[in-house]
């Protein structure tokens, strides 16, 4: 029943209102009759009695029927095929998120590939998205060099097991602008010799990068010694061959947000699946080929889906380069070498 003290919308009087009574508005309004006073008298707007007529000179009768209000197509529905791929990949490769599978289906199948919010949602459909996935992640300011070799982060990192029970660390030093690898060294031990044994040999790949960025450890700053600050080999060797060294302040690990990110990638594919290696050799070699697919062939989600090495470009090693002396470097820093 109509409540007379409110007023029906357009949409709710047109519902009432039945194909014999449109029909007849349109008649009159053939016949001559304004659409503002036929408007009027069957209690609608100007526009619903053109709308009518429009239906009904296109398709007769039947045109002046309720219409659906479902859209014609849905952008969101996918095939059952395509649906079975997306729970396919996500089971084979159980770290690809939403967006790498939508990635992924675009390479294989082309435009028929659904975007990475349906994706998404087939993944939650299915029970294979888990709750760690579904929170809120906090958001940093995302920062990045406007160019390859401006910039290089590097870190020290555990992680690496061998069969004799030994933990072994390594060296890694990631491009600030391009995500690309420049170093994953296993060290013999983590001294300050050892680290810029891998940096120099970085380097010498590569060539020097204007800046690098490192926490505070003993390796990279002598800016902490007690009781007096004073240089050690890792800032001679940046002095030496024009590299800016910074660091990071104190208690901020997400100053060097890609590098950590790329442990936690190291980690999740290759040392937690791995295991134990039979020796220091065997590690380098199993990291050095994981971190040739990293760099050329795995697609990155902060890269819009681009691999590292489309985006590096190396520098000319400076044939002025010239590392200290390291065989005198205990001589000429004392105790400051660790």
């Amino acid at each position: 029943m109509v409540n007379p003290e409110v007023p029906e919308s357009d949409s709710d009087v047109a519902a009432r209102v039945t194909v014999e009574i449109r029909l007849r508005a349109v008649t009159e309004v053939n016949d001559g009759a304004p659409v503002g006073e036929v408007a009027e008298r069957y209690g609608v707007t100007r526009q619903t009695v053109t709308a009518w007529r429009k239906r009904y000179e296109a398709g007769g009768l039947e045109a002046l029927a309720d219409q659906s209000r479902r859209p014609h197509s849905s952008p969101g529905r996918i095939s059952p095929d395509v649906e079975a791929l997306i729970c396919e990949m996500r089971r084979h490769h159980r770290r690809w998120g939403a967006r790498r599978i939508a990635y992924e289906l675009k390479l294989e199948i082309g435009k028929q590939a659904p975007s990475r919010s349906t994706t998404h949602r087939v993944l939650v459909r299915n029970g294979l998205v888990n709750s760690q996935e579904q929170q809120h992640k906090r958001v940093y300011k995302r920062w990045a060099r406007e160019a390859p070799m401006h910039l290089w982060q590097l870190d020290i990192v555990g992680g690496v097991f061998l069969v004799n029970g030994r933990e072994h660390k390594m060296l890694t030093a990631i491009d600030d602008h391009s995500r690309f690898v420049v170093a994953a060294a296993v060290l013999p031990v983590p001294s300050g010799p050892a680290v810029c044994d891998a940096f120099l040999a970085a380097i010498a790949r590569w060539g020097a990068p204007f800046e690098v960025l490192t926490d505070n450890g003993k390796q990279f700053t002598g800016k902490f010694t007690r009781p007096l600050p004073a240089e050690v080999l890792f800032e001679r060797i940046c002095r030496d061959n024009g590299i800016t060294a910074r660091l990071t302040k104190r208690r901020s690990p997400t100053t060097t947000g890609k590098v950590e990110r790329f442990h936690k990638t190291l980690r999740r594919e290759l040392l937690d699946e791995t295991g134990a290696f039979e020796s220091i050799e065997a590690a380098q070699a199993a990291i050095d080929e994981w971190v040739h697919a990293y760099n050329t062939v795995r697609p990155h989600q902060s890269l819009d889906m681009a691999t590292p090495a489309s985006l590096f470009r190396s520098r000319v090693t400076d044939p002025e380069l010239h590392p200290p002396d390291l065989g005198h470097r205990r001589q000429i820093f004392g105790v400051l070498i660790r």
